[in-house]
């Protein structure tokens, strides 16, 4: 299949996570040697091509899903040899595009669970994360997370600071839907929360469900329970 048309515009590098996110599709597009229209044929009519087009624009950060039609029909001979496509870099191009656009304030670096102390400490280290992830919205949130997870009514008042997860299970919920998704970080969360709890006074907290969810995941036994890996597995793929 041979790619032809007309030259692309220049990417947008008003804002330059959006424009690094836009280089990497169009890297992929050019190594699989495709068109956009190509592009939306192999995705069966669930991208057209105006959407790729402001996909690789820099001008717009598209969505998750559309970045995973894309890697999907242009995967590399390495990939398709593998049976999956590790999305870690397109995943981190797209949070960072998305931290840049439309997070409410800025952070330097992801936050540290290890330096928290209360629950003030928690809070905002909580908040941070999210911003930290892209600023995800409550209804995104609870979509990742699955149904009664997370409700977007309570992720609204968690990300303005008025309330903490209720449960170990919430935050692990709340984590994994700003991207917290290796085992070993969870685990400092849930350690940071109960180090928060038992440094405040915070009525109805159910310490010893806090710890038994904090040591099954150090034991690996619910470890099923994880994020799904940063991966796509090849149709067919065993």
């Amino acid at each position: 299949m041979t790619a032809t048309g007309r030259p692309e515009k220049p990417v947008d590098r008003t804002v330059p996570a959006r424009a690094e996110l836009a280089d990497f599709l169009r890297r992929r597009k050019a190594d699989a040697n495709l068109t956009h229209e190509q592009i939306a044929e192999l995705t069966k009519g669930s991208l057209s091509k105006a959407t790729l087009c402001r996909a690789t624009s820099g001008a717009t950060v598209p969505r998750w899903s559309t970045v995973e039609a894309v890697i999907r029909v242009t995967i590399t001979k390495e990939e398709e040899f593998a049976d999956y496509i590790d999305v870690t870099r397109a995943l981190e191009l797209w949070i960072r595009a998305r931290r840049a656009t439309r997070a409410p304030y800025y952070i330097h670096k992801a936050p540290d669970p290890r330096l928290i102390w209360d629950v003030a400490d928690l809070s905002r280290e909580l908040r941070a994360q999210h911003v930290w992830a892209g600023y995800p919205t409550p209804g995104e949130m609870e979509r990742m997370a699955g149904p009664g997870e997370l409700p977007s009514s309570t992720t609204r008042r968690i990300i303005k600071g008025t309330t903490l997860p209720v449960d170990a299970r919430q935050a692990l919920a709340f984590l994994k839907s700003c991207y917290v998704v290796a085992a070993d970080d969870q685990v400092l969360w849930l350690a940071a929360a109960l180090r928060a709890f038992r440094n405040s006074v915070v009525s109805g907290v159910d310490y010893g469900a806090w710890t038994r969810a904090h040591d099954d995941l150090v034991t690996g036994i619910h470890g099923d329970h994880l994020f799904p890996p940063q991966r796509l597995v090849l149709q067919g793929a065993a």
